[in-house]
Order: structure tokens, then sequence, then C-alpha cells
């Protein structure tokens, strides 16, 4: 158990909280490409407590803006889009993408008060279908070369939802592989061969076994963490028989985002960003190692359980989740339905807006958890000294030296150990790869 003092110190994120001043040091999801997609490219945003304004001008180029006005503080959200920048509504003030102002339009004939104007903006960049802003001191951070960057845009799949609690509690579900086994679990298996685009729902690498099964029958895995530069390694084993090991790799990307096996073919990297203390937006990439994503079926899916435009799952706290007590009884341990996002949302979202870390009691399952604690509490206190020692604040000479990281779900019947057994099954599926073994020929996979 902790204290009350030292769960602010990780969970609050509003400016000045030390967990918001680490995570403004990193790049952080605003927004999904299609959400700029429209007539009128522009958007409200809040991160961390913060209101900002994203657009992209008539020649494409993106500008991410404080929300206030800066000559009377009206809403930049209701601009105009013209001119080569935003329009203040108000006086019809003007300001570009660097947050320059254009023009103050009112003012008298010659008055280059314009000049000495300039809204508070931010860096922004497009990477796999998201918007990643960065909104603190200094330079940013170089995005590592890992495989949901730099596959093609063919081969991922954006898409985004958001949960009424605090950013920690909904990361660190995906940190606790042992949940797998009760939260979502199905008591019938679906054929495999239809389950594309659905996690936990396909056979594991090497096997025609499904993951349900797998899952729902194995319930005592033996968890292994690893501190990695990036962050860390889980290693989840649940063994099948004498001759059989069930391998699950998942990683923690510090500060805020996991990696983890979708299927055989392709992978997950999800974000947790801070909406506020007590709203999350997790942001996830989905990145195939074999063909070109189905995107339209990976959206039409998610559409099924996500209302839009603010992404708001269909199921949720208002309708119980739709929770079902005859499907509790005879389809899902749960009650809530096939989506593992809705069983994740309800664990984290019944937790409190923020939970009460005071009041919890944690086990041999959770060893993730406290590593990663202790790794966060760390590079808190490490930007509070001024320096620069958490995961993955580097430089662009850096970026290339970072890789995968391998995320795989498969059965090791080959009778050799596990850990050699996930590195070959994660070298054999990039090697497979038209994308992926480009850069394992070139030394920059593994």
């Amino acid at each position: 158990m902790i204290t009350q003092e030292q769960n602010d110190f990780m969970t609050r994120v509003a400016p000045g909280k030390p967990a918001g001043e680490l995570l403004r040091r990193y790049w952080q999801p605003v927004a999904l490409h299609e959400e700029l997609d429209g007539p009128r490219p522009l958007k409200a945003v809040k991160l961390m407590g913060q209101d900002f304004v994203l657009f992209r001008d008539e020649t494409g180029r993106l500008g991410l803006l404080d929300r206030d006005c800066p000559h009377r503080g009206a809403d930049l959200a209701f601009g105009r889009l013209e001119d080569g920048g935003l329009r203040c509504p108000f006086h019809g003030w003007l300001f570009d993408a660097t947050g320059q102002c254009l023009e103050t339009p009112a003012e008298p004939v010659g008055s280059k008060m314009c000049t000495r104007i300039k809204q508070g903006a931010y860096p922004v960049v497009e990477r796999s279908g998201i918007v990643f802003a960065y909104i603190g001191p200094g330079e940013p951070p170089a995005f590592p070369e890992f495989d949901c960057f730099v596959a093609p845009g063919t081969h991922t799949f954006a898409f985004k939802g958001l949960w009424e609690c605090n950013w920690l509690q909904a990361l660190e579900v995906g940190m606790d592989p042992a949940h797998a086994s009760f939260l979502h679990r199905f008591f019938e298996d679906e054929d495999t061969s239809e389950s594309y685009g659905k996690q936990f729902r396909g056979a594991s690498a090497d096997s025609d076994l499904p993951i349900t099964k797998v899952l729902r029958e194995y319930d005592r895995p033996e968890i292994a963490v690893e501190p990695t530069e990036y962050g860390m390694r889980l290693t989840t084993l649940r063994k099948l028989d004498e001759s059989a090991t069930h391998v699950r790799v998942t990683n923690v990307m510090f500060p805020q985002a996991f990696v983890i096996p979708m299927s055989a073919e392709m992978t997950i990297t999800q974000w947790h960003v801070p909406v506020d203390d007590t709203h999350t937006y997790w942001y996830a990439i989905f990145t195939s190692f074999t063909g070109p994503v189905d995107k339209q079926q990976m959206r039409e899916q998610r559409l099924a359980t996500i209302e839009l435009p603010d992404y708001v799952s269909r199921r949720n706290k208002s309708n119980q989740y739709g929770y079902d007590v005859q499907e509790q009884a005879s389809q899902t341990f749960t009650g809530m339905g096939m989506d593992i996002n809705v069983h994740d949302q309800w664990a984290c979202e019944s937790q409190g807006p923020i939970q009460d870390r005071s009041r919890e009691h944690l086990g041999a399952t959770d060893k993730g958890i406290i590593t990663f604690r202790r790794m966060l509490v760390r590079a808190i206190e490490s930007v509070q000294r001024g320096e620069r020692e958490a995961p993955l604040l580097i430089g662009a000479d850096q970026a290339a030296a970072f890789s995968g990281p391998p995320s795989i779900d498969g059965v090791n019947d080959r009778g050799s150990d596990n850990d050699a057994y996930w590195r070959e099954a994660d070298r054999e599926r990039r090697l497979k790869s038209s994308w992926a073994a480009a850069r394992l020929n070139n030394g920059q996979a593994g």
C-alpha cells in the first residue's frame, strides 16, 4: 500500500504537478488523422488539464495553439480557417500555425501591433495515423524507430476511445498479464479463422490452440519482468504440458504505452493519454507484419462499440456496461459482451476516478505494476532535479538504436528454452514480413 500523497505524486497531471511535468517531456497523442479529414480540419483538444485548438491550414500544415485568444480570451475553437491560418471570430485576429499573429484588422491602418503578438504554439507531427504534440519545455525527444512508427501506412491502423478514469490505472491494466484469464475469459471458443481484428479470439503462433482456451484453462501464469532501455518487458508463461508452454511477451513503452500481441500477425501499441486527472483517451496503433491492414473492417468493428465524435464507449457506467446476468452465467466471465476493451474499461473505471492505492493489496502477479511504479517515481524525481534520465528521453542520434520491441503470443513445443523461443519466433515473423525483413537485414530489429 502507498499513501495518498504518494498516489497524488504519480497520478496528478495538471501544470506544475510532478507526474504532469514528466509526461509533458514526451510526445502525446492528441487526435487521429481522421478527425481532421473533414471540410473543417479543426478540433478542440484538452491535454493534461490544458485547453488547445488543433488545426490544419490550407497548405496542410498542422498547428496546435492555446485555445484562448490572446486578445480578450475568446475561444479559438470556433475560429475561421482562412488566409493561411486561424482567425478569431471576435475581432478577426489571425494566427498562423506557429502562433504568430498575422492580422489585427480592427486596429488603425499601419498598426504593427500584430508583429508583437504571438499565441502559445506547440510542435505537432503525424505518425501512423495519429497526431502527436509536445507541450513541454525545451526540445522534444526523438521518436524511437519502433515497429509502429516505421511500418508503412498500409500496414498500420489507428483508433482511440475515452475512459472516465485516471491515466495510470488505465495503463496498469496492460501490465497485469494475470487478469486476462479472468476478466477476458470466454466460456466458448470461436472459429479462429474468423478472428481478424479481434483481440484474444485467434490462435497462438505455432499452434491451432485458441488463445481463449489457453487463458481459460491455464490461469496461474509465471510472470517475469525485465527492465529495458525503453521501459520494461514482461514474459508470461503458461505450461500446457510436459512438452509445450504458452509464451506471451508484452512491453511497457515508457512512460504511458504498452506493446502487446493482438494475434500471430499483428501487434497493438497503446498510449493512455490524460485529458485531465479523471479522464483518459487510449490511442492504439495496430501494426501488421503480414499483409496490409483491412482498415475498413477494423474501423467498422470498433464503431460497433464506440460512438463518435468523442469516441465514447456505447457500453459505459450509465448502462452498467451492458451487463447481462445470463451472459455471465454461460458466455463470458464479466457478462459485459465480447469486446475486451469494455471489460478493461469497466475494470479501470470501477476503481474510481483516481484509484485509492492506499487501500490496495498487491500480489505476486502484480510485479509488473510494482516495477513500473518504482520506475515512474525515479523518472519524476529525475525531472524535479532538472535531469533527463528517464527512458526514451532520447536524441535523434539514439532513435535508430531502438527497434521492435518484440511482442509475441505463441506455443513453444520446440524443445528450446522459452527465452530463445520468443526471440526465434520474433525473427521468423520478421523474415516473412516485407517491411520488417528489410530492417532485420540491416540489423535494426531484434
